[in-house]
C-alpha cells in the first residue's frame, strides 16, 4: 500500500506546483463578472473609463496576500458589485489572481 501511496502523492506534488488549482475556473469567472471594470488578463486591454486597477497589477502589488484577496472579496465595498461568491468561486478566483504574480 505505501508503495502505492508515494507515487501519488510525488505526482499530485508535480500537478499542482504546475498551475494553481482552478486558476482556470477563476479566469473564466473574472471574465464574466470583473471585466466589465478591470483588465483580468495580461492581454485584456483595460475597460472603458479604466478606473479600476488591473488585475496583473493587483497580483502584483506587494501588499497582495492570499489572505487578503479573501477577506476583500468577502466584503462589500462602495465602488465594486457586491457579488455572493461561493467557497468554489473564492478559491478559483484567488487563485486566478494569484497565478498572475510575476
Amino acid at each position: 500500500m505505501l508503495r502505492l501511496v508515494l507515487p501519488l502523492t510525488l505526482i499530485a506534488g508535480v500537478a499542482a506546483a504546475q498551475s494553481p488549482p482552478m486558476a482556470g475556473e477563476g479566469l473564466r469567472l473574472s471574465r464574466q463578472w470583473c471585466a466589465a471594470c478591470h483588465a483580468v488578463s495580461r492581454d485584456m486591454p483595460p475597460p472603458a473609463g479604466d478606473a479600476a486597477p488591473s488585475f496583473p497589477a493587483i497580483a502584483a502589488a506587494p501588499s497582495t496576500t492570499e489572505t487578503g484577496l479573501r477577506i476583500f472579496l468577502q466584503t462589500p465595498h462602495a465602488n465594486m458589485p457586491n457579488f455572493q461568491l461561493s467557497r468554489a468561486e473564492l478559491e478559483a478566483v484567488v487563485n486566478y489572481l494569484l497565478s498572475l504574480r510575476p
